[in-house]
């Protein structure tokens, strides 16, 4: 009895009020990051704490509360740029903590950051942006060594450097555990020259925080909020955390599979925001949605958690795409009623290749940089984002390869040959090249891995100049990386496998053609309908003349 008298004596009494941010969003014209007298506010510019979503009005200003601990972020609006530090990263948030990071981790977290300020103020400046633009779009750069952190500097960097995309983004795991290397990889990804912006992965975790609270400080001290929404254009692009991360388990720091795990899944903090959020973004402008996880795959077999909530969010919206990255596949799927999305039409995901490719595993090339092609046999590299309006598309660019470099053609002749034990009898490449033998011509079918292909993706094929035969997509391994991994197991990491690829292309290959040297043309439009050709060589050489060489009688 007495304890219930205590409980509700608490409950009347007034709830301690919570602190407020306030203070200004303004155009910096002398751009020295700060607010001075004649800079004019800007209105209607967005500002959360994570959860709430406010607008500043006429004179720039807003307010705010504040949890315990949060990040104070805004969205940018268009037509503005937010200041950058000197490695390109957009600083567009305020940091509350007042008591820094938990002790203990082994990488730095955040410092004490004291009781609010008095005003909290966000610069920006005026800049046009034009409806047409490009954008860079990484995953997985996962550096395991600091070696590792060169290849990223000579094979992707470096042809990026002057590029006229108006920023970039990387989809998570930036890296691979070792959070002591951001100072560096910063750095480097500073000197393309353009505003970067990344998503939170599952290997930026501080594997020893107990629990999912905690487990993003490193991540947070270099690039601010883990989930957060910016306007460039007509286009608002939203980053989403869907790692949740267990805790628990310091049996190994550097592994997250014996240091509590994760699950992909979309907490509520993240959806409330995001509903705010959307609540003030006009129903016809384009929403990209960025994540580390897939949402989902096109076998059904992977999803975040959650997902149905965001949809749902996101259901009645004509203009919409997503990408994500961790699989280490590149693959689309469209999500329409069955899986939850109430349309209109389908929303297209787009799981994207990786800058690390195979975790940068291979042989080396002639630079000294690890080939790594994915394990569905795609090339390491990046995606280039095209947008116009509401108009969307996205092209496939293989690491130091040339731009039409878009599909790789094969012909898989032999039985047994792709079986480990029966390479030993060729080259490396002899088995999928185009030499054929007249025997042979009947078994043999073309493959044709796109890279960037998926179920709305058409291939077909021609020799001679003939007319066009389609090819079927089929779920298949790539018999190319097949071979690689087999043919060099240890300069593969340990758990990289080949793996079933979504965009491979096969046909018979037509019986009638003859003894010969022929031209093989391919014909590929990808799922933005971007057509793309291919050429190789097919020779058709000899063969013994089987039952096809006349009778005869011996001596």
């Amino acid at each position: 009895m007495k304890a219930l008298l205590t409980a509700l004596l608490l409950a009347a009494l007034p709830a301690a009020a919570a602190e407020e941010a306030t203070g200004r969003v303004f155009e910096d014209r002398n751009r020295n990051g700060q607010f001075d007298r004649g800079e004019p506010g800007i209105e209607g510019v967005r500002v959360s704490n994570g959860l709430d979503v406010v607008t500043t009005d006429r004179s720039g200003r807003y307010a705010i509360s504040m949890p315990d601990e949060a990040i104070l972020f805004i969205t940018k609006p268009s037509g503005f740029a937010t200041p950058v530090n000197g490695h390109m990263l957009p600083q567009f948030y305020y940091i509350h903590q007042p008591n820094g990071s938990p002790a203990g981790l082994r990488y730095a977290g955040l410092e004490p950051t004291g009781p609010l300020p008095d005003a909290i103020d966000f610069p920006l400046i005026e800049r046009p942006e034009a409806d047409a633009f490009e954008a860079i779009l990484f995953s997985d750069t996962q550096p395991q060594t600091t070696r590792e952190l060169d290849y990223i500097r000579d094979d992707v960097v470096a042809e990026l450097i002057g590029t006229d995309a108006a920023f970039g983004m990387t989809m998570g795991d930036i890296l691979f555990d070792d959070l002591s290397m951001f100072p560096r990889y910063n750095a480097m990804i500073g000197t393309i020259g353009i505003p970067w912006y990344n998503v939170a992965g599952n290997h930026e975790l501080n594997l020893d925080a107990t629990n999912d609270r905690y487990s993003l400080e490193t991540f947070k001290r270099f690039f601010g909020p883990p989930y957060y929404a910016f306007e460039y254009a007509d286009a608002l692009f939203v980053v989403l955390d869907n790692i949740d991360y267990r805790g628990g388990g310091e049996a190994d720091p550097g592994d997250v599979r014996q240091s509590g795990g994760y699950d992909a899944s979309l907490n509520a903090d993240q959806m409330r925001w995001l509903e705010a959020e959307l609540s003030h973004v006009d129903q016809d402008r384009l929403v990209f949605i960025a994540t580390h996880a897939p949402l989902g795959n096109e076998s059904g077999t992977y999803a975040t958690a959650n997902r149905e909530r965001l949809f749902e969010l996101l259901g009645g919206r004509p203009n919409l795409y997503s990408v994500a990255g961790h699989t280490h596949t590149t693959d689309h799927v469209y999500f329409g009623p069955d899986e939850g999305f109430p349309g209109p039409g389908t929303f297209h995901h787009h799981v994207l290749a990786t800058v690390s490719g195979g975790w940068w595993s291979g042989p080396f090339d002639g630079g000294g940089i690890a080939i790594s092609d994915q394990r569905d046999g795609t090339p390491n590299g990046y995606h280039i984002l095209e947008i116009d309006g509401t108009d969307l598309a996205v092209r496939f660019k293989g690491a130091r390869q040339p731009a039409d470099f878009q599909m790789r053609i094969m012909f898989d002749v032999a039985h047994h040959q792709l079986r480990p034990d029966g390479m030993r009898d060729f080259k490396h490449g002899a088995l999928l090249d185009g030499r054929v033998s007249a025997d042979e011509i009947a078994a043999t079918s073309i493959l044709v891995n796109l890279f960037d292909g998926g179920p709305k993706s058409e291939v077909s094929y021609r020799v001679n100049g003939g007319e066009y035969m389609p090819l079927e997509r089929v779920l298949r391994r790539d018999p190319y990386i097949v071979e690689q991994y087999a043919r060099y197991p240890d300069a593969k990491k340990s758990w990289v496998e080949a793996t079933m690829s979504t965009h491979i292309f096969e046909a018979d290959l037509d019986d009638s053609i003859r003894q010969g040297t022929h031209t093989v043309t391919v014909r590929a439009v990808d799922e933005f309908g971007r057509v793309h050709h291919g050429h190789t060589v097919l020779e058709v050489v000899g063969g013994s003349g089987g039952t096809e060489a006349g009778l005869d009688y011996p001596e």
